[in-house]
């Protein structure tokens, strides 16, 4: 088969690849649009340790079933499918109850590490076990449903805090996630929702997508601005989706007596706080890891149009143009979100 293979930092070459070849509790899936995503194009830079070349890269895909292994049912050749990154065990105390992110034996999709290799979905082929297959309607385009894994990324990180009817939400990076995470905070009722980021591009987004009030901190104060917009109060839940301590500092400092912060960026790996704060505020931090079951709901969401993935997607290419494709996404010169490649 033809993939696009990462083979050393900033360098991806489009060539021939083994075909994965199915186990029996697997199911073989024809890839018609794979997501590039954000832990991808970090990745391919060689600085985060979980991307070790050669490797096929690639965990955001939607496609065709080509073969299903003996012991699976439920699914024949020729189903429309999406599939979940993480691949979990289905046996450990944590997949049994449902929290699949959690799994002792998790890998992900299109990842390496030094405990595990995994290829992934920037290829005409990947293999994956039947439990994290989902079949998706005929109407939904397999480019909307590549967005299914990071819509239900966002999902998860939007249920990890309690919201109330009269809640003003916080949500700081208005990138793919923090875009998704808004919109899950829109369907659970929250009153107000602030976006904050440092590109207007996606602020504008971010408006049209449901957020109430749109905050740049490189033209105004954050906390200022923040205080303003809550009558100086500060919110009730902030979400953190850029990743760096500075921004997981500044939301911190806008959350109410009482509040959540939730930590879903993933870039820098210490962050220093004020445990005097944590204490006298009564703050609950909590961090969110991929999704844990809401793949099935995201698939109506996104198929009804509840959550709408049509603004994220900047670019379709052929695979072919799979290098080109992070060269611009690393370059950072173009108002991009999602650039979805097509084997």
């Amino acid at each position: 088969m033809k993939a696009l293979v990462y083979t050393e930092p900033y360098c991806f070459e489009y060539s021939d690849f083994p075909d994965p070849t199915p186990g029996r509790d697997d199911v073989l899936i024809r890839v018609k649009a794979s997501g590039i995503c954000g832990s991808d194009v970090h990745g391919s830079t060689g600085k985060t340790g979980r991307r070790i070349p050669p490797l096929v890269m690639g965990h955001e895909a939607a496609g065709i079933v080509e073969q299903v292994g003996p012991n699976v049912s439920g699914f024949e050749k020729g189903d429309r499918v999406c599939f979940d990154s993480t691949v979990y065990c289905n046996t450990c105390p944590a997949c049994r109850q449902g929290l699949y992110n959690r799994c002792d034996k998790r890998q992900v999709l299109g990842v390496s590490v030094p405990a595990f290799k995994r290829h992934g979905a920037f290829a005409e082929y990947v293999a994956v076990p039947s439990w994290i297959v989902f079949k998706i309607p005929e109407h939904l385009p397999f480019v909307q449903a590549a967005l299914l894994e990071p819509a239900s990324i966002g999902t998860h990180a939007s249920n990890r805090a309690p919201i109330g009817a009269d809640d003003t939400v916080l949500v700081i990076g208005a990138g793919t996630i923090g875009l998704f995470i808004l919109q899950g905070a829109r369907l659970r009722g929250a009153a107000k929702i602030i976006a904050v980021d440092i590109d207007d591009f996606r602020l504008d987004t971010a408006k049209k997508l449901g957020a109430h009030a749109l905050v740049n901190p490189r033209k105004s104060a954050l906390k200022d601005a923040i205080l303003e917009l809550t009558d100086g109060q500060g919110v009730n839940v902030a979400w953190e989706a850029v990743g760096y301590a500075k921004t997981f500092a500044d939301a911190i400092s806008v959350t109410k007596l009482g509040g959540y912060v939730v930590a879903v960026g993933n870039l820098e790996k210490e962050a220093e706080f004020d445990l005097q704060e944590l204490v006298a505020r009564e703050l609950t931090f909590t961090g969110s890891y991929a999704s844990s079951g809401e793949f099935r709901q995201c698939i109506d969401l996104v198929a009804s149009g509840k959550i709408n993935v049509e603004p994220l997607i900047s670019d379709v290419l052929p695979l072919e143009e799979g290098p080109r494709a992070f060269e611009r996404l690393l370059k950072a010169e173009e108002n991009l979100l999602k650039i979805v490649l097509e084997p």
